[in-house]
């Protein structure tokens, strides 16, 4: 692929989004490149998964306003569509997937780091949804994940006025998790991705399905939600060895168990 690069590291997968060039900015061919490999990541061999930008500058910078300016109504929605499609694909993914924000993440860049289940930034990242600035709304799911993770009073704010906050400030509201250097962020990443799949992989799986289908319900059906996922892992060889583990108290024999298994 010419913009989007993969890695495999052991558990984990490095997706790169690498037009640097332009800031890393999101067109049709790159959204294309990134729902490919996502398509092409073996689920069997993989339990987290990393998203970041190349270089040091940005994450990614935004949609490609070059393609977008002489776009018809028909054809923003259809740029919309694209965009949301691809993005929904990264948040309903079955793994989770981490995003290194290593600089700026505006607009469709915010959108798709709010797409993933975790963020990390560096300390020079940037934030923000700047599209009223040029005439439009967020495209790309920011009116809606926004609000749902920093809180509406905080969205509306920054959508309305177009204004980026410093990673500080995306720490400060929860926008990200934490905040590090530059030259630690993707160890930081991979580090945490490696924590998640050191764990039952079913049932991490299992946990970002209920927590993800819940959040879109009531409390009722949402606790429905829950005990259906309690419960199917049950029939798993994950919960058998891991809860015999903890009831034999054996730390010697515990390093030995065979890992989890992605079954």
């Amino acid at each position: 692929m010419e913009f989007v690069t993969y890695e495999q590291d052991g558990f984990v997968g490095v997706v790169t989004i690498n037009r640097p060039k332009a800031l890393n900015a999101l067109n049709s061919e790159v959204l294309k490149e990134i729902e490919a490999t996502f398509d092409a990541i073996d689920l069997d061999a993989t339990r987290a998964v990393v998203l970041t930008g190349a270089g040091d500058k940005s994450f990614v910078a935004g949609a490609d306003i070059g393609e977008m300016s002489t776009l018809t109504k028909a054809e923003g929605e259809a740029f919309g569509k694209t965009g949301n499609d691809v993005f929904r694909k990264i948040e309903t993914f079955p793994i989770p997937v981490i995003a290194a924000v290593n600089g700026f993440a505006l607009g469709g860049g915010c959108e798709i780091s709010m797409s993933c289940d975790i963020r990390i930034c560096s300390e020079n990242a940037i934030f923000g949804q700047p599209e009223v600035g040029l005439g439009i709304t967020p495209g790309f799911g920011g009116t809606q994940r926004l609000a749902r993770i920093v809180g509406v009073g905080k969205a509306k704010e920054m959508i309305y006025t177009a204004f980026n906050i410093k990673a500080e400030e995306a720490y400060r509201i929860g926008l990200v998790n934490a905040v590090y250097p530059q030259e630690e962020l993707l160890a930081a990443a991979k580090k945490l991705a490696n924590k998640i799949a050191s764990n039952a992989p079913i049932a991490v799986r299992a946990c970002k399905k209920a927590i993800n289908e819940g959040l879109q319900v009531d409390m009722d059906q949402a606790i429905v939600v829950e005990e259906k996922a309690f419960g199917s892992c049950f029939e798993t060889e994950d919960q058998k060895a891991g809860m015999g583990n903890f009831l034999e108290k054996d730390k010697a024999k515990k390093l030995k168990v065979v890992p989890f298994q992605n079954k």
